[in-house]
């Protein structure tokens, strides 16, 4: 499992060969044995097969290609409904419409995810997380016909590898783990951390592709621009609010 977990890659392109419903099983019951918040499984995933259902999430995840080749897209939503719902049916009060709640119901999914991502690829199969799902949460949730106290997190892409794309660079260990209390960085630290990643041929295409001269920039001016990040918070934050994760009494 550790080789698997090393060799983890996002998949781009699948195979249209369907998921059997026993290994769909095996993936769904390992997603189910998550840590979670005091044993609370404050999440709920929804799995989409059908075409039609999976070219309309398809479009708010700005139509990529894989969704429509890849024979299943999950959604993980945090759920905080269920819990509540069960607590006043036995005559105990819930509290559960606030930012600390929302932060547990959102890590339960979160590992929940990572479960069933780690039992898929164990299986052969290949996927790919969509962080398009907090841009567009308002359209999923219509769609997915989620009640209030749920909300979409995450959405994988599964299915069968079409072809197997190279490992793509990541930091150093050294780099983002501290023993015992947080190191703070030097610029010197920081200029070695990201120095293999600065110095590699994929970076050397993205500038050039981006006509921008280092690597951080293209994450602050083209892939994560201020004013989007700030439209796309108050967006999501607007549709939190509507779920009722946060009372605004």
């Amino acid at each position: 499992m550790i080789k698997e977990i090393k060799e983890h890659r996002s998949i781009r392109n699948y195979e249209s060969t369907p998921i059997s419903q026993e290994v769909l099983d095996q993936l769904l019951e390992s997603a189910t044995r998550a840590s979670t918040t005091g044993n609370m499984q404050l999440y709920s995933i929804v799995v989409t097969q059908d075409a039609e259902a999976k070219q309309k999430l398809g479009a708010c995840h700005f139509n990529q290609p894989m969704i429509a080749q890849a024979p299943m897209l999950v959604t993980f939503c945090a759920d905080m409904n269920r819990f509540s719902q069960w607590c006043a049916q036995r005559d105990a009060a819930p509290c559960y419409d606030n930012f600390l709640w929302f932060t547990n119901a959102t890590i339960d999914t979160v590992l929940a995810s990572q479960n069933f991502a780690l039992a898929a690829e164990h299986e052969g199969l290949g996927v790919c997380y969509l962080g398009t799902t907090v841009y567009t949460a308002k359209s999923i949730i219509e769609l997915l016909d989620l009640p209030k106290g749920v909300i979409p997190i995450t959405t994988l892409v599964v299915g069968y590898p079409a072809s197997t794309p190279p490992l793509t660079d990541r930091l150093p260990v050294r780099g983002v783990v501290h023993y015992e209390k947080y190191n703070h960085y030097t610029a010197e630290q920081i200029d070695e951390i990201w120095s293999e990643k600065e110095q590699s041929e994929e970076t050397k295409t993205l500038l050039e592709q981006n006509k921008l001269d280092n690597l951080a920039k293209i994450f602050t001016q083209n892939r994560y621009k201020a004013a989007d990040n700030i439209a796309i918070s108050k967006s999501f934050f607007d549709v939190l609010v509507a779920q009722d994760f946060f009372n605004q009494k």
